[in-house]
């Protein structure tokens, strides 16, 4: 048998040091340690990853009468960590974090226009084991805890994430960041505000959010926000933007905020859309020339039958859809064709019946999305890997945010700011 080690063996069972912390920050420590080995990023985790592999490989030699040498164990994990879908690109243009990750949307967009994401943030524990399958990295765990914003290099270029929304209790009474205390949108101003302390101001920041952002709590929580990134020093720009104008065949609508350092002198705007030539529409009278969609696209051949809804769950659809017609909203489920330009947007919450996105079939009662077509009409490739239930991934995928959209924007970022 071949003398093997695996990074699934950091998980704390075999280590002399106990956390007193409830978070195990051991794989993501190791993860990030390999991921940047071959250049001087990998110091920052270099004590604390090599301390670790010590004590894994001391436990396995002694424990399993091995005989794995260190350098043996480091080449057998850069192999695993690397041997992903979509490792770490090894020429890169400039360094992010990438925090409230998710799946890995924002890195998987940043990649592929030449970004190496030097940390990674994410609490759910299923969407950490999608995005090690498809990166090679454990994202860190919690972070509004100083022990793992410690973490985070000093020295990057651009922030980026889906933050979720909260009120700040606050708004208004104070001013600057202050008013944000309580909420994870602080956490991401206080990240800004010690690299700006520490002489190392990140450039720019780049947030994702539900639309409801606009006017949360009265329009005082997008204030908030805004008026944080003045007081520390950023210019913004804000922008109700909706996938299908970006080749998806999804009416998915997302505010995102862009951030850069008033001192660049810059100034940023938005992409609307991309027309059928893939040329950016900026202009919104031009909003009518956008590429056009259709769901057949994203749909698959030769389903599961197990897709299909049941009669009691079609009924209960139908009874409901009626329910709500004569109360006189236009609640109930939604159903789609193949010719049909677009879905209306999935949810974290399509796992319970799929009534949001319904596939009709022939002669069958209409058929919910499979995991594959969700991750479709997100705009991740055919070779992301889905290692999770169907419940999961469709949390997943309904959490996350559209790829291209991403995409789309962050070019006109590294043009127009980086």
């Amino acid at each position: 048998m071949k003398e093997k080690i695996s990074i699934d063996e950091f998980d704390g069972k075999k280590f002399k040091i106990r956390f007193v912390e409830e978070d195990d920050n051991r794989k993501a420590v190791v993860t990030h340690y390999l991921h940047n080995y071959h250049n001087g990023v990998k110091d920052h985790f270099e004590e604390e990853a090599t301390e670790y592999l010590k004590q894994i490989v001391e436990y396995k030699n002694e424990e399993e009468k091995l005989n794995i040498l260190e350098d043996t164990a480091i080449q057998q994990l850069l192999f695993e960590v690397e041997n992903v879908p979509f490792p770490t690109p090894e020429n890169y243009e400039f360094k992010f974090i990438d925090l409230f990750a998710g799946i890995g949307g924002f890195r998987m967009a940043l990649q592929n226009l030449g970004g190496k994401c030097i940390f990674t943030s994410e609490w759910d524990k299923f969407s950490q084991i999608t995005y090690r399958a498809n990166f090679g990295e454990t994202p860190f765990g919690d972070i509004t805890k100083d022990s793992t914003k410690m973490y985070i290099p000093k020295e990057f270029d651009v922030l980026c994430g889906g933050f979720p929304c909260q009120p700040f209790s606050h708004a208004g009474l104070k001013k600057g960041f202050e008013d944000t205390r309580g909420t994870l949108f602080f956490d991401v101003a206080d990240i800004i505000n010690k690299r700006i302390e520490n002489g190392n101001p990140i450039k720019v920041i780049f947030l994702e959010n539900v639309k409801g952002l606009k006017n949360h709590d009265k329009g005082n929580t997008l204030k908030t926000i805004l008026r944080t990134f003045d007081d520390l020093g950023y210019n913004v720009e804000k922008e109700v933007l909706n996938s299908k104008n970006f080749g998806l065949p999804q009416n998915r609508e997302r505010i995102f905020i862009v951030a850069w350092l008033k001192e660049s002198k810059r100034e940023f705007k938005f992409p609307l859309g991309i027309d059928e030539n893939e040329n950016i529409i900026f202009d919104s009278k031009d909003i009518s020339k956008v590429k056009k969609t259709k769901v057949g696209d994203i749909l698959s051949n030769n389903v599961d039958p197990k897709y299909t809804i049941s009669d009691k769950l079609y009924a209960g659809h139908i009874r409901r859809r009626k329910e709500h017609g004569e109360k006189g909203n236009g609640f109930g489920f939604s159903s789609f064709t193949t010719d049909s330009n677009y879905t209306s947007t999935i949810s974290a919450r399509y796992y319970k019946d799929g009534s949001e996105i319904l596939i009709e079939q022939k002669n069958k009662n209409p058929r919910k999305l499979t995991p594959r077509e969700a991750a479709n009409l997100q705009g991740y490739p055919d070779n992301f890997i889905i290692p999770v239930s169907d419940n999961q991934s469709y949390k997943q995928f309904g959490n996350s945010v559209s790829v291209p959209v991403i995409q789309t924007i962050f070019n006109e970022i590294k043009k127009q700011l980086l």
